[in-house]
């Protein structure tokens, strides 16, 4: 009955806020807080049934005695949530009733909107009307950072081709996509040369009858003649798209269509534009950038990114805006940086907040503070700053709900925050944002999710590898946007400094910023609906008692606990009551010794304990069968030892059938090589302490795994040989990253034959002069390869990369080869090269560097080489050939190798 109910009212929630739009009258609002309310009373319940009676799997005799016992101490429990799910039952029905009784209303509100379709001048208005509000960015003499842009677009819409043109400008939402474009459109080249303009703005719920119909409209109109009568009556699209294709197809024309949202209009409307026009032009804008890839006509096509204002130019628009002027005065200098750093670079950021500042007293420096530290709660509040809000809304709006939940989630992290995205998929699977699909794992499908945020331009990418995005952060007035929504959904609380505890019943998700660490008396507060307690950025300051005293007064239902970093040598036994904990984070914290007590967090799925002194994993830990990711050891680099230290665990390793990500296992016996092999769901494995006889047991384990995409192996001594020669049937054929530590001789057959292969790290592999069919150059035809690390590598004098190898690497680091003198690279090598990185190659006598293998180079780091190396690599960029190729490559030198010591281990750990 309550699985029931959960899918009822979500049903009834899902069918209220898809009628309701963004604006909500405040009866509507107040019936959707409702709805709202009874699914989250409902989860409750839920949980608390499952938490009081699903977990005590005692079996035999002392199984039906314990089951007896707990029937009768929980028959006043059961009696109560009996009651409570009978009047969940009552809200839901009387939300149905009043559901019916609003339904008329949104029916004559659909119909409405259907009457307005159907005439195309109103149509045209709406549409009109959904251009965002940014006239104040379209006065020319305000405009910055445009002109370079307008006159390049300009300059690619006037070159006559014979075929349709299609420029895509792309970013996210205040970035002025719409203001280039306009400055494009109404240029007076642009006017002159085609006969017919027409701008259409898309609505995210587009309807493809009333585009074609407003397009028609705008086409007679101007060529100043009336609408056919047959036409505008018409419902056929194939007759409307058939007579915009005839009549564009003689004439020049140039279209643009203004925040595409859908792949599926574009799909429909390009095929009413004929490609044969000698004078076709369309020009789209769009948020996502699959939108972009997909208006391809051949090679007739070009997408223009666009880039938030560079500082200078966003302190010219500002002063433009709030000043009238290129001046800022001398008093207000400091506070208006600040607030330019919030905008990052946003153009509507900039001129609207400069709008509101303008109205500003400028001699009362206190009121401009006010609202640098309010300009979150402005988003809410004022209206002051609504366009900013609307703008971002519609990229909000446009997401499907499941992704909303996950977006939403992002306003936990602090403003300014570094987000790892591993630790952030990890994160939206237990909180239960992730649908689970048949035949994929579930952090496939969050990343897939993930992506697509990326896609719509919702987050900024700021690292990135070949194994994909690593981390990423959300614009300041994006989050401050999500925050608020959060805050009206009750979806997370935010507290900084300290938390008042004010409606704590309600709290379902509290993040916890810069933590005042009180008495843990003063914490008398009941969660009893707190579902995710997260401790961020508190500067050591957080204390067990205080993680102990949270813990208790009825947070029994948390999923997630996140304590990196926090101070703690031991773990909480509070944590150990958590029967629905799902994620257990206790990254970077000082905690020695796993109790057996862990056994009991039977729903665990995430265990982080990497950068711990935790050196043993208990055999209980063989009890959490739903467990996924397990964390434990660390990356150490000192005088004595560098690599990874992994961790002793149970000898049945292998009855956590679950595991798909395992860091990092000490290999001491041939038997957790075995277990190991029982993990057939592993995407990620490191294997530390491998002896030279537990190699061809590796490569059996190896053949079982085949959903592997990540492995590190690390010999237990630096000199070791590693015995991996044995040939692997199958291969791991999903494998893109690979990380050796140890002697290996020569290059593995079986390496080259990893076609998924992206990434490859050869560390101490002791490999010999290069024949080309067993050295380093034979993995030059691995043919997706994109990033290549030797280190300690190889100990020939010359190292030679032949012609037509390498085709995709972009990334190249050498570490400490010592003897190489030589490194030769042939014509038609490293075409695709981006980054290349030598350190403490000493006797290395020169750079083979050559305006072939430059092309796409764009920074050459050397550390610790010799000066005269060096000092030939900067000559190099005077000379005539090579100038044009190395002007623009920062090459950077660095003289002692401590500097970069953190590069010298490259195992790929979480």
């Amino acid at each position: 009955m309550a699985e029931t109910a959960v899918a009822y009212v979500l049903k009834e929630l899902s069918s209220f806020l898809l009628h309701q739009g963004t604006n909500l009258g405040g009866e509507l609002q107040r019936e959707v807080e409702q709805v709202r309310e009874v699914a989250y009373d409902t989860e409750d319940v839920l949980d608390e049934f499952i938490l009081r009676f699903a977990h005590h799997q005692a079996h035999g005799f002392h199984g039906r005695v314990q089951k007896i016992y707990y029937s009768i101490k929980n028959l006043r429990a059961r009696c109560r949530i009996s009651s409570e799910m009978k009047n969940l039952k009552s809200r839901v029905i009387d939300i149905s009733e009043r559901h019916k009784r609003y339904q008329p209303i949104y029916g004559n509100q659909e119909t409405c909107s259907s009457s307005a379709a159907g005439s195309s001048s109103t149509s045209a208005a709406n549409l009109d009307n959904d251009i965002r509000e940014i006239s104040i960015l379209l006065e020319e003499d305000k405009l910055v950072g445009i002109k370079t842009p307008k006159e390049e677009l300009i300059s690619r819409v006037l070159n006559n081709d014979s075929h349709l043109k299609v420029i895509a400008v792309v970013g996210m939402g205040g970035l002025g996509k719409t203001t280039l474009v306009r400055k494009v459109f109404e240029d007076t080249a642009v006017k002159t040369q085609f006969k017919i303009h027409v701008w259409l703005t898309i609505s995210r719920t587009f309807d493809i009858m009333v585009i074609l119909k407003t397009m028609i409209h705008k086409i007679f109109y101007e060529i100043n003649e009336p609408v056919p009568h047959q036409l505008m009556n018409s419902t056929d699209i194939i007759r409307l798209s058939a007579f915009v294709k005839d009549f564009l197809q003689d004439r020049s024309y140039i279209l643009v269509l203004d925040d595409v949202w859908s792949e599926r209009l574009w799909d429909a409307l390009k095929n009413v534009l004929p490609d044969g026009n000698f004078h076709g032009q369309a020009i789209l804008t769009t948020r996502i950038i699959h939108v972009a890839k997909a208006a391809r006509f051949g090679s007739h096509n070009y997408s223009h990114w666009m880039k938030p204002l560079s500082v200078k130019d966003s302190w010219t628009l500002f002063c433009h805006t709030t000043f009238q002027s290129d001046h800022c005065p001398p008093h207000l200098q400091q506070v208006s940086a600040r607030i330019l750093r919030k905008c990052e670079g946003l153009p509507l950021a900039i001129a609207t907040i400069g709008g509101v500042l303008a109205l500003k007293d400028k001699d009362r420096i206190n009121d401009w503070e006010t609202i640098l530290r309010n300009l979150g709660d402005e988003l809410d509040a004022s209206g002051k700053l609504d366009p900013i809000k609307r703008i971002l809304l519609l990229s909000y709006n446009d997401l499907p709900q499941n992704l909303k939940n996950c977006f939403l989630y992002l306003s936990i992290y602090p403003e300014d925050a570094l987000i790892g995205v591993d630790d952030m998929l990890d994160k939206w699977i237990t909180q239960g944002f992730v649908e689970e699909k048949e035949g994929m794992s579930t952090f496939d499908i969050a990343n897939r999710g993930f992506h697509e945020l990326v896609n719509r331009s919702l987050v900024q990418v700021l690292t990135a590898n070949c194994d994909g995005i690593k981390c990423f952060r959300v614009h300041d007035f994006l989050r401050d946007m999500i925050v608020s929504k959060s805050r009206e959904q009750n979806f997370i609380t935010i507290a900084v400094g300290n938390y008042s505890g004010q409606s704590s019943n309600k709290v379902r998700r509290l993040a916890l910023y810069d933590f005042d660490n009180p008495e843990p008396q003063e914490l008398t507060h009941c969660f009893k609906s707190l579902r995710s307690l997260e401790f961020l950025r508190y500067n050591g300051r957080i204390s067990g008692p205080v993680v102990s005293k949270f813990l208790c007064g009825g947070s029994k239902l948390i999923k997630v606990l996140d304590l990196s970093e926090a101070p703690l040598e031991d773990i909480p036994k509070e944590v150990f009551k958590l029967f629905l904990l799902k994620c257990l984070c206790l990254r970077r914290t000082k905690v020695r010794i796993v109790p057996k007590s862990i056994g009991k967090l039977q729903n665990l799925e995430i265990l982080d304990l990497f950068y711990t002194n935790v050196t043993k994993i208990p055999v209980e830990i063989l009890k959490l069968r739903k467990l996924h990711v397990l964390y434990v050891g660390r990356i150490e680099i000192s005088a004595e030892y560098h690599g990874l230290r992994g961790f002793k665990s149970p000898d049945k390793i292998g009855k956590l059938l679950s595991l798909e990500n395992l860091q990092a296992i000490e290999a001491d016996n041939e038997k957790i090589l075995r277990e190991i092999g029982k993990l057939t769901k592993l995407r990620s494995l490191s294997i530390t302490k491998l002896r030279r006889e537990d190699g061809k047991e590796l490569l059996c384990t190896l053949e079982k795994l085949t959903n592997l995409k990540t492995l590190v192996v690390q010999s237990i001594e630096d000199d070791m040989t590693l015995d991996l020669r044995h040939p692997i049937s199958p291969t791991p054929r999903l494998l893109e990253i690979l990380s050796l530590q140890g002697h290996i001789g020569n290059i593995l057959q079986w390496v080259l034959s990893l076609q998924s292969l992206t990434n490859l790290v050869l560390d101490n592999s002791g490999l010999r002069e290069d024949d080309g069919t067993k050295g380093i150059g034979s993995l030059q035809d691995l043919p997706n390869l994109l990033e290549l690390t030797l280190q300690h590598a190889y100990e020939g004098e010359m190292l030679l990369f032949r012609a037509g190898g390498f085709r995709k690497l972009e990334k190249l680091s050498i570490t400490s080869l010592e003897r190489l003198k030589w490194l030769k690279v042939e014509n038609d090598t490293l075409p695709s090269l981006q980054r290349l990185s030598m350190t403490d190659c000493k006797l290395l006598e020169e750079l083979p560097l050559s305006a072939e293998n430059l092309r796409k180079l764009e920074s050459l780091f050397l550390v610790d080489m010799s000066d005269g190396l060096v000092e030939k690599v900067m000559n190099l960029a005077e000379q005539s050939e090579l100038h044009q190729a190395l002007k623009n490559i920062p090459i950077v030198r660095i003289s002692r190798l401590k500097c970069m010591e953190n590069s010298r281990v490259r195992t790929f750990v979480p």
